[in-house]
């Protein structure tokens, strides 16, 4: 059984996906209070659901791209054969971990998408370092900035455990907080082999929308 907060349809506002339709599962429960973050409704707030129920929630959508997030999705057990069944029906299944769990267990074929907690998080301690030496090139690493110090640690990062050579690596700057063109500078400036992302989903709905 499963604590769902929500699913529904949308366009992917994040990582190397941005801009495809996608369907999106949200699991309730977080393990992390990051300063900045967007999804506090997604902490207690949910409705239980069996895996079999939430995959045929996911096929009415016709879809092939289906998002798994939270919160923290695998606090819960179930996400792990949510995935399996998911991949089963054929689909292509992204995960969003916080990266303070080991992504270890998650099914072959899943696309992970792990953050790594910079220190404006407040969460910087909670980083399970263990999960870069279990990437894959398909795998992604994100790393959310509130400042120029939340960039000069995430650089340091990034070339202290060669995580380009690992894995994509997503550079994003908290929604409303750090300049967009602020982050771009630095990163051309400094020649990183990243990516820049912002979230697109706010772009087009506002900051504040839910389900979409």
């Amino acid at each position: 059984m499963l604590k769902i907060n929500e699913i529904y349809q949308s366009i992917q506002g994040e990582s190397s996906f941005t801009g495809i339709p996608c369907a999106f599962v949200r699991l309730t429960g977080c393990n992390l209070r990051c300063t900045y973050c967007d999804t506090e409704y997604a902490f207690y707030e949910g409705n239980s659901m069996t895996v079999r129920e939430v995959v045929s929630a996911v096929i009415a959508f016709g879809l092939r791209h289906v998002l798994i997030t939270g919160g923290e999705p695998l606090m819960q057990k179930d996400a792990y054969p949510l995935m399996e069944e998911l991949l089963a029906k054929g689909h292509r299944v992204l995960l969003e971990t916080g990266g303070s769990l080991s992504i270890d267990k998650v099914p072959p074929g899943v696309i992970r998408i792990v953050d790594l907690k910079c220190p404006g998080s407040g969460e910087e301690a909670r980083n399970n370092y263990e999960n870069l030496g279990l990437l894959s090139p398909r795998d992604e690493v994100k790393f959310v900035m509130l400042n120029r110090a939340d960039y000069e640690w995430s650089r340091q990062m990034v070339r202290k455990h060669a995580i380009d050579k690992k894995a994509g690596v997503l550079f994003s700057p908290v929604h409303n907080k750090l300049p967009l063109k602020d982050l771009a500078s630095w990163i051309l400036e400094d020649k990183l082999p990243v990516r820049l992302q912002l979230q697109f989903h706010k772009v087009i709905w506002g900051k504040n929308a839910i389900g979409v």
